[in-house]
């Protein structure tokens, strides 16, 4: 009987006729934030849907108030098996500024970079190389077997880089249609060029916006200077007091919900070797300036942050003006991990500044909507069988990975569908992701779908 080893060898032969796809997928100009480019993203829609169809999936088009859903479904059903949703997105960023741009980003070409074959054009890493390699293994698989895998549902949003708009309220209306045992999500990226990685932490998010304001308007520093407050102090005092002298955040329960480290996953980034010097010092430091007692990677990866993003008040123009502010504006974000909550978080910050407040200023708050942190369940057997079956494909092997950043869909697959999810992806620090020269390694495509059609072998 035709078996992995088969679906791998009709990869390896289709490779070149996958990306003259791509390159057909990465043609259109699906820009979600940008209304001129509506139809293009209903054409990258359009595209989807057929070439699902072709390959054997029920592929359907939803339209939605922005840009359409695309969801198809293995029409082989089986009561053995995981019950998979694969993820991804089909629109890209603006291509700002163009004049950065080699070529066209919209005209994708295969060149070298690095010693590396690579595709340059807007989108080719993210995300449409990444869910290509996907529909690639699908399309494999279906070669080989005469169907395509079973029990897989694909679901391809075309708002992932304008906010989401239409994604929470497809989610819910449609969670049978959803419905599935895992979400597959390829939205992430290798440790490096020789060793894949599946991401198992993504910190949380926290956003606010705190207003000062004391006198009743602006007014004359030598007039009103030493009797009249001034906010921007106010302020000022109050942000320097949210952490002591080693970083640690004094926000009282902050720390509530955040666990340590199990030995073996500190271990297992600690052989990661990672350069914290290099790290820093392309970007002009050499200090970490974290919690000690945190390697970098930890601070990056597992542990929370209060960060001040802006300060505004008085006059910040050319010149000088010996103003005193009615206001002053800061910004703040907050990386949460483990199960801390964020509504506790955004409550014990408006408290401490409520606290310190002086006679004659108020305070006011702008919230921006917050998300928890997501901490994958490692100790299910499928993240071990995938990350054999990822290592099997690469030269070394495969590793868990944290994340300082935030992938919003993966908290909405837990809360709306309540599934985890296993996040593979194949893109690379390099990749200039929503900058000009987009690329995305040919390796990374073709070892992708390989890494793909050995994973749903593993388990399925």
């Amino acid at each position: 009987m035709p078996g992995l080893d088969n679906v791998l060898d009709a990869l390896d032969n289709d490779l070149d006729a996958a990306l003259d796809r791509l390159k057909g997928f990465l043609r259109l100009q699906s820009i979600s934030t940008d209304p001129a480019y509506a139809q293009q993203c209903l054409d990258a829609a359009n595209w989807l849907t057929s070439e699902l169809s072709d390959i054997g999936f029920e592929a359907k088009r939803h339209d939605t108030p922005g840009h359409p859903m695309v969801v198809a479904k293995s029409p082989n059903q089986s009561d053995d098996g995981k019950r998979l949703l694969f993820y991804g997105h089909y629109d890209v960023q603006p291509v700002d500024p163009l004049e950065l741009w080699a070529r066209d980003p919209f005209d994708p070409v295969i060149e070298q970079q690095n010693g590396h074959d690579v595709i340059r054009g807007r989108g080719s890493a993210d995300d449409k190389g990444q869910l290509m390699t996907f529909v690639e293994a699908c399309r494999a698989w279906k070669k080989i077997h005469g169907h395509v895998p079973p029990n897989l549902t694909l679901f391809f949003e075309g708002e992932e880089e304008s906010g989401s708009p239409s994604l929470v309220p497809f989610m819910q209306q449609n969670k049978e249609l959803l419905d599935a045992d895992l979400a597959l999500v390829c939205d992430t990226g290798m440790w490096d060029t020789q060793t894949p990685s599946i991401s198992t932490m993504l910190r949380g998010m926290v956003g606010e916006e705190v207003t000062i304001t004391g006198p009743s308007r602006d007014l004359h520093s030598g007039m009103y200077g030493g009797p009249a407050i001034n906010p921007i102090r106010v302020l000022t005092r109050i942000l320097a007091e949210l952490h002591d002298d080693d970083g640690r955040i004094m926000l009282p329960g902050f720390y509530d919900g955040v666990d340590e480290l199990p030995d073996a996953v500190k271990a297992q980034w600690q052989s990661l070797n990672f350069d914290e010097a290099a790290f820093l010092g392309d970007v002009g430091l050499s200090k970490p300036a974290g919690e000690p007692g945190y390697n970098v990677l930890e601070q990056i990866w597992s542990r929370p942050t209060c960060e001040i993003n802006g300060i505004s008040g008085g006059y910040t123009g050319e010149g000088f003006k010996t103003v005193l502010p009615s206001v002053a504006i800061a910004k703040l974000s907050f990386r949460l991990v483990g199960n801390q909550d964020p509504e506790k978080i955004a409550d014990a910050l408006h408290q401490w500044v409520i606290d310190r407040l002086p006679e004659d200023c108020t305070a006011s708050f702008k919230s921006k909507d917050g998300s928890a942190a997501t901490v994958m369940p490692i100790d299910d057997p499928v993240f071990a069988e995938s990350l054999k079956a990822l290592s099997d494909e690469w030269p070394k092997p495969a590793v868990y990975m944290g994340c300082g950043g935030s992938i919003p869909v993966v908290g909405y697959i837990k809360d709306i569908l309540n599934m985890d999810s296993l996040l593979v992806g194949f893109g690379l620090d390099d990749d200039a992701i929503h900058s000009p020269n987009e690329k995305y390694n040919v390796a990374s495509f073709h070892k992708g779908a390989r890494s793909w059609a050995r994973i749903l072998d593993a388990i399925q």
